[in-house]
């Protein structure tokens, strides 16, 4: 017979169990995304790594994956942002300050931190694509000797879509970093480039063998993004790139994310080009 005090503790650990986490900031960031910081009850920390993501509930309701876009070097929190696509979306868009959810995660694998240690980082991202990059930029800023030179390039549909609009503004005035913006279609107040993400890139100087590029949005961005990589020549397996699937239970038990008997929640949602190659159909087929 198993151990009654062993059962409790494992039950404690559980996958499937959630955690408690306070909602201690929340804000809109734009007219569809909201920011939430959360600390876990007994203020422990998540312990994720830049590109997991934990599955979120509202007690008695339903949960949903959101990405982390916080760094691990961030203690005593973690913060999420969630765009309001349909019933439980909204539900956790009316949630505020001093509200509890739960959590359970992190799963899946994150960015491959320990192969990037020490190369240049060209970072691109497509619209809500940004959201798991901030926690992968973080880290770099909390780390900045681990790396070489940092480009990011972020691209959105119009400049009222831009998330961390101060915060990217930091950015900008990091030494370390060189960073561009595109719109697909501008108003009368921007000023930047103008055209899909893809115009960026022939202009990023990139020593291909010391490069990795990540790369994350929509899934109709990623075969042309990779094509422009793969011009810049750099290597399949330091392409990196997140397929966010719909994941139900981060667990590899449901098969909801299976791609040709891959569970993206657990091999992924993080790979690199070399194995993408590997699964049949095209890229944003996949990543879909």
């Amino acid at each position: 017979m198993i151990d009654r005090q062993i059962l409790l503790e494992k039950m404690k650990t559980s996958p499937y169990k959630p955690m408690k986490g306070k909602i201690i900031a929340a804000r809109m960031l734009t007219d569809k995304e909201k920011f939430f910081r959360i600390a876990l009850e007994g203020k422990i920390n998540l312990n994720h790594q830049p590109g997991q993501f934990v599955m979120v509930s509202i007690f008695g309701f339903s949960e949903a994956p959101i990405s982390v876009c916080s760094s691990p070097t961030d203690k005593g929190y973690f913060d999420l942002v969630v765009r309001n696509v349909g019933v439980f979306t909204d539900k956790l868009h009316k949630l505020a300050k001093g509200d509890v959810v739960g959590i359970r995660g992190p799963f899946g694998q994150g960015f491959p931190l320990d192969n990037m240690f020490g190369y240049d980082i060209a970072i691109v991202a497509g619209g809500l694509g940004i959201v798991p990059l901030r926690s992968l930029i973080r880290y770099i800023m909390h780390n900045k000797n681990d790396f070489g030179h940092v480009q990011i390039l972020i691209g959105c549909k119009t400049p009222q879509e831009f998330l961390f609009r101060e915060e990217t503004q930091e950015w900008m005035k990091r030494s370390e970093i060189k960073m561009s913006c595109t719109v697909d279609r501008a108003g009368p107040d921007w000023h930047g480039n103008v055209g899909l993400i893809t115009s960026l890139i022939p202009g990023v100087d990139i020593n291909p063998a010391r490069t990795y590029a990540v790369v994350v949005g929509p899934p109709v961005m990623y075969r042309f993004v990779i094509a422009e990589l793969l011009k810049k020549n750099i290597p399949d397996h330091q392409i990196i790139v997140s397929l966010e699937r719909r994941m139900r239970c981060g667990l590899g038990k449901c098969g909801h994310c299976q791609i040709e008997g891959i569970y993206v929640c657990q091999s992924g949602p993080v790979f690199n080009y070399a194995q993408l190659k590997e699964f049949k159909g095209e890229c944003h087929e996949k990543a879909a």
